[in-house]
């Protein structure tokens, strides 16, 4: 997260004078660093880049992305953040990835470029402060030294397009002005940044600055290169959920042609965290090529030992799951607020449901790869990763070398939803390098990466609530038996909720008398964050319910959830996307996909209307469908989606988020699911794992991005949690057949 705004001096600007009349600015955390960043931001083939922004002589501008992109546009809108504070000509701007920025300051790392890393939609509110300094203060060195070369005041000069231009009309370029702009120093106190009406980039439709590339082909991904004097690694992973290898034996995969090194890795330590060690003990087959390193895997022979969750199952966690929910004295209390044993006897109609979701696998387009070359006094990474600082710790730890002895760079992913977040996939490519003595390319495969997973949690939640007789609520329990994305993490038994149920979440806040209760479920699968965590599986509980309130009380689903939220007012919100809840802000994007939905327009011939909402990291979101079945066969007619994300810096590119998240979240509920047999993951390839096809998804969802002033939030997971339910409540609508359990096609097929 960014410091505030009046942050003291050690986050101030550093400027520093290159050979060649360049100019560069760049954001340093301590001023006691020497200033000696790689000067390398000069090409497409530059891997580390120390500065944010570079005017060349010839005015060609470049600009350092410091945060991971997976798809979710960070490369375009922080740059667009710089240039549009430097008044840059976009057309001549390039925007480059930067690497890890980290020194030793007295043996501790120090992480000198701020926030770099991509985890709960975080990365535009870090950036949005820090980010307009660097550009003000390029900005004002530029017009500082136009006003020298013209001896004139510089509050009478304008900057506009990479020019500083002079009342009577006088422009010099960037270029022109920057040889001396770099011997300039910054005024002692920030420069003023732009007045919101003044920005010429920031709130524009910009295409992602990557688009060009990945169209044709070019765009460079760390699983498509191939360094020369590499070895390909691949790994056979024990298949049981926790095990370890008896005996094997490799004499036929050293015999394949190709194959260079075999190398066996131990069963991780219980004592590190998930997320920083290996997940599964495994053998690694080193080759001089992808295919030959496949086919000395496939020719191991291998034996694995099962160890105390042989006999998991999906059904035996299910099972456990209603088992403890039979037992609400055993749970962790969440919150309690006032009585609702009273409410429970002072109702006249009472309503409850349980809802099941599965593990979820992550299947991000482009499978783990890592390049790893270790030195005796270097170590330099090429990784496709969300959390840079997680994949530099890990690297520390395990060669031991100091901060300026690691190189992390990071380019452009193929999709994240919170896999990339951990480093197991690391550590096993430090590993292996280790042992074989050799640069690597580590490669997962499709098959890898399904069974050896941090899924998405399982959760079984059951809600009961009690209404008055005009169908108003006045009792809400709400009881969850889960898996934790923290167990394994470092985390403490009894804090392990917070990952999965949110305390603040409405109806909590909106209800006088709610109880939320958790219970932890035993299971050895590996967890971890997935797209909106918690939110994900809540939401479409209490989404859901709401509908199933409305039904049962003969009320318009739209109108109970409006009342439900009342007066537009702020609540507290403890905890992350806090400190606060705007409910006319969630109203407002309600109503914003009613209205462009036609919600009290009446659906007949077996077409259906849905509608969700949900708050999620500190912006808003709410979806509306219009479904129909024919055949047997469900069919999206419409599909409108409206967020609130603060200014939007990107507009286009918060469109693009809140599409892809919307047909992300569509796609998980209609088919996806791990499933677990006799301790082993049961989904190996993708026939077995049902992705959403072109004709399963609607032609196109139509985005509102709702217009605001206030500081920027995430879009990257907003538009994910409301989506499954309003479309499970839509299937209702059109059907009468209520699913509570996902994925729904399976569900949906049996009951047509």
């Amino acid at each position: 997260m960014s410091e505030p705004a009046d942050r003291s001096r050690r986050r101030f600007l550093q400027v520093m004078a290159l050979a060649g009349g360049g100019l560069l600015v760049g954001l340093r955390s301590l001023p006691a660093l020497a200033a000696d960043p790689d000067l390398a931001l000069l090409g497409e083939n530059t891997t580390a880049l120390g500065p944010y922004l570079r005017v060349e002589p010839d005015g060609r501008i470049f600009i350092g992305a410091r945060a991971p992109d997976f798809g979710q546009g960070s490369h375009t809108a922080l740059a667009r953040i710089i240039a549009d504070e430097f008044a840059a000509d976009w057309t001549r701007v390039t925007v480059l990835p930067m690497a890890l920025g980290v020194v030793s300051e007295h043996g501790t790392p120090q992480f000198t470029l701020g926030t770099q890393d991509a985890r709960g939609s975080t990365t535009m509110a870090a950036a949005w402060e820090d980010l307009r300094q660097v550009g003000a203060s390029a900005r004002w060195l530029m017009r500082e030294a136009a006003a020298r070369h013209w001896k004139q005041s510089a509050a009478e000069l304008r900057c506009a397009k990479s020019r500083v231009i002079a009342p009577g009309g006088a422009s010099l370029s960037y270029g022109e002005l920057a040889a001396a702009a770099a011997k300039l120093s910054l005024p002692t106190t920030p420069p003023a940044l732009k007045q919101p009406q003044d920005y010429a980039l920031i709130g524009q439709r910009a295409g992602d600055v990557d688009a060009d590339a990945m169209v044709r082909g070019r765009q460079r991904f760390v699983i498509d290169a191939w360094p020369a004097d590499a070895l390909v690694a691949v790994l056979a992973r024990c298949p049981c959920l926790d095990g370890d290898l008896q005996y094997f034996d490799d004499s036929a995969a050293r015999k394949v042609d190709g194959v260079e090194q075999i190398v066996q890795l131990p069963a991780p330590s219980d004592e590190l965290p998930l997320g920083t060690r290996p997940l599964a003990a495994a053998v690694a087959v080193l080759a001089r090529s992808t295919w030959a390193a496949l086919q000395g895997r496939k020719a191991l022979q291998l034996h694995w030992q099962a160890r105390a969750h042989a006999d998991e199952s999906t059904a035996g966690l299910l099972a456990q799951a209603q088992k403890v929910l039979d037992a609400p004295e055993d749970a962790l209390a969440v919150r309690r607020d006032g009585d609702v044993e009273a409410a429970d006897r002072k109702a006249t109609k009472h309503v409850e449901a349980t809802y099941a979701l599965p593990y979820l696998a992550h299947v991000t387009m482009e499978p783990l790869a890592v390049h790893v070359r270790i030195e005796s006094d270097r170590a330099t990474l090429q990784v496709p990763t969300q959390d840079p600082a997680a994949a530099f710790a890990v690297t520390q730890r395990l060669t031991g070398l100091k901060a300026e002895q690691i190189d992390i760079n990071f380019p452009r992913m193929g999709g994240g939803f919170g896999r990339r977040l951990d480093s197991d996939f690391v550590a096993e490519a430090i590993l292996v390098a280790q042992a074989a003595k050799r640069p690597i390319k580590l490669m997962w495969t499709r098959d890898d990466d399904l069974a050896n997973d941090a899924f998405r949690p399982f959760s079984l939640q059951r809600i009961r609530a009690s209404l008055d007789r005009h169908g108003r609520i006045l009792g809400w329990r709400q009881h969850m038996a889960s898996t934790s994305p923290w167990h394994g993490r470092g985390v403490p038994q009894d804090g392990l909720w917070h990952a999965v149920m949110y305390p603040d979440d409405p109806p909590a806040g909106l209800v006088d008398n709610l109880e939320l209760l958790w219970h932890g479920l035993d299971s050895a699968a590996a967890r971890g964050n997935y797209r909106a965590p918690g939110h994900n599986a809540t939401a479409f509980a209490v989404e859901c319910f709401l509908d199933e309130i409305a039904h049962a009380a003969r009320r318009d689903p739209l109108a109970l959830r409006l009342e439900l939220l009342g007066e537009a007012r702020t609540l507290p919100y403890r905890g992350f996307g806090g400190p606060t809840l705007d409910t006319g802000r969630l109203a407002a994007v309600l109503r914003a996909v009613a209205e462009r939905i036609e919600w009290t327009r009446r659906r007949r011939n077996g077409h259906g209307l849905g509608i969700a909402c949900h708050f999620t990291f500190g912006s808003y979101a709410a979806h509306a469908f219009e479904v129909s079945t024919r055949a047997g066969k469900l069919r999206f007619q419409r599909a409108v989606c409206a967020v609130d994300v603060g200014r939007a810096i990107n507009p286009l590119g918060v469109v693009a988020q809140a599409e892809g998240a919307t047909l992300d979240a569509l796609s998980a509920a209609l088919g996806q699911a791990i499933t677990i047999d006799h301790g082993t993951v049961q989904q190996r390839a993708l026939k077995h794992y049902r992705m959403a096809r072109t004709a399963d998804l609607p032609r196109r969802v139509e985005v509102i991005v709702m217009p605001s002033q206030v500081t920027p939030t995430g879009a990257g997971e907003v538009a994910f949690p409301s989506a499954a339910p309003a479309l499970a409540n839509a299937v209702f609508a059109a059907t009468t057949a209520r699913i509570r359990s996902l994925p729904l096609l399976p569900g949906l097929q049996k009951l047509l």
